[in-house]
């Protein structure tokens, strides 16, 4: 299939991404910023965050990672803006990964915002991010890893390597809890929640239908597709939910998609057609995978998938995270009847 390029929204923003730069704060329209906040040691380079005017100061969407550098970025950011960090009177996040969420709790401290979330990433929080409860979801996604059929000498290095960026996160309780269709009631802004549960269980877009924006976080970006894996922390078939969530948003009436990384972007059906398309693709070439070897574990069936560099030269934690899309892409074909999962100590996958 031929690829289909979105048309940038920004020039000058797809220029940055493609050349490996951080791209300049914009003012995307009257009352709206978008301000890039970096993040370290990472292939993305930086999220991008949205302030959006008040009359008595700015809300964003997403705050960045926990760290000085993430934090500066954004302080320096808001002042293109005209605004300072104190400024700022909501923090809508996106979802409650540590490049979305991790600033969220600093930036109440420095400026007393709420901070909304949805319940479902909420009820994760503790787990994911408190010291007293890591080691209970690492054991949970060792066993996991173990029935994927996780050589034993990796099944350690795999379980914990999310540990490193934990750090990365300002643990904060969020005042607001989010449901989908609840209008976030900021002055000014007719914008209003939708779910789109996938790359997480709580994952939030925000749409303004009288602007015709759609504040899409990980859910729909330009050219990479997010990465949605059974967890510890996940619903049973993530990728249904994602998928039915896609047709979802394929529906809104917009003219621009701002997402959380890359450059916003015009045509949301398209990418959305798009997006289904490669998964369909990636469905496909799993079955073929396992008809040519009946009776295989997840982890040989990852080894074995065609990915954006070399297996070998995959880093462990993002090993892991390709372990747990594949099986949440095998999960969806056994629910379908294309598959069929034989249980076990690996559990083993047939042709179905």
């Amino acid at each position: 299939m031929a690829k289909f390029v979105v048309t940038p929204a920004s020039e000058a923003q797809r220029e940055a991404w493609v050349g490996g730069a951080m791209p300049e704060v914009e003012r995307v329209r009257p009352g709206l910023w978008s301000i890039p906040v970096p993040i370290p040691i990472n292939p993305l380079r930086y999220v991008l965050v949205y302030a959006l005017e008040l009359p008595d100061g700015v809300a964003i969407v997403d705050a960045g990672w926990n760290t000085d550098e993430a934090f500066e970025g954004l302080c320096a950011g808001l002042r293109v803006a005209g605004y300072e960090i104190t400024d700022v009177r909501a923090v809508l996040v996106t979802h409650l990964h540590p490049d979305h969420y991790g600033l969220a709790g600093r930036v109440r401290e420095a400026s007393g915002a709420w901070i909304a979330l949805h319940p479902a990433d909420a009820a994760l929080l503790r787990e994911r991010y408190d010291d007293d409860a890591i080691d209970g979801l690492v054991r949970r996604e060792r066993a996991l890893l173990a029935r994927c059929g996780v050589p034993q000498l990796t099944l350690d290095e795999l379980a914990g390597a999310s540990m490193m960026i934990r750090h990365m996160v300002s643990m904060a309780r969020p005042d607001r809890l989010v449901e989908d269709g609840d209008d976030l009631g900021l002055p000014g802004w007719d914008l209003r929640a939708l779910w789109t549960p996938g790359h997480s269980p709580g994952h939030l877009c925000f749409v303004s239908p009288e602007r015709r924006l759609l504040f899409s976080g990980d859910h729909v970006l330009a050219r990479i597709t997010p990465i949605v894996a059974v967890h510890p922390q996940s619903p049973p078939n993530p990728l249904a939910d994602y998928l039915d969530a896609l047709a979802a948003v394929r529906k809104l009436e917009v003219e621009e998609v701002l997402p959380a990384h890359e450059y916003r972007f015009l045509e949301l059906g398209e990418r959305v057609d798009r997006v289904m398309a490669h998964h369909e693709e990636r469905l496909a070439e799993i079955e073929r995978v396992v008809a040519a070897r009946d009776g295989v574990t997840c982890w040989d069936t990852a080894t074995r998938l065609t990915w954006s560099r070399p297996w070998e030269s995959i880093a462990p934690h993002m090993r892991r995270s390709a372990n747990n899309e594949t099986l949440a892409h095998l999960v969806w074909l056994a629910d379908k009847g294309r598959l069929r999962r034989e249980p076990g100590e690996p559990d083993l996958w047939h042709a179905g």
